[in-house]
């Protein structure tokens, strides 16, 4: 989809401020209202505006805790990646689930409430996922950037 100045400024304004009403959104791109409705419709059906929702902070629920797993798997079992990803949907910590090209085949974000609760995640549920040839652990000390702008 091409988008033009005008997609453009929209985006920026409304990554900037998604729960901004509409018409401070519209005035902020500088487009009547009409026109704004028009244009995030048609960013929504060209699958550039592909949700939105709610962005949670974990922490303020209570989990302290954020890992990145990264696993290399063992990819003499034909079906090592999707058995190894259907079980790690199934892990409720498991926020998220990445696979890549490379050394590394599939990264899991896991939460925990606290270094106890981690450590009974990664004994029962990690470690039985199948078909793991290495696993190697990173521990989230800062974020120090999380921006879903985009360079518009």
């Amino acid at each position: 989809m091409q988008l033009d100045e005008t997609d453009r400024r929209v985006l920026r304004h409304y990554l900037a401020d998604p729960d901004l009403p509409r018409a401070d959104l519209a005035d902020r791109a500088g487009v009547t209202a009409a026109t704004l409705s028009r244009r995030l419709g048609r960013l929504r059906e060209g699958g550039v505006i592909r949700s939105e929702g709610a962005r949670i902070d974990w922490r303020r629920l209570g989990y302290e805790v954020e890992v990145s797993l990264r696993f290399t798997l063992d990819k003499t079992f034909p079906r090592a990646f999707d058995d190894f990803i259907a079980a790690a949907r199934e892990v409720p910590e498991v926020v998220a689930i990445e696979t890549f090209l490379g050394r590394v085949d599939v990264r899991l974000n896991v939460i925990a409430r606290d270094m106890a609760h981690y450590q009974e995640v990664y004994r029962r549920r990690i470690l039985t996922l199948p078909h793991i040839a290495e696993l190697e652990a990173l521990m989230l000390i800062s974020t120090i950037k999380d921006a879903e702008a985009l360079p518009l």
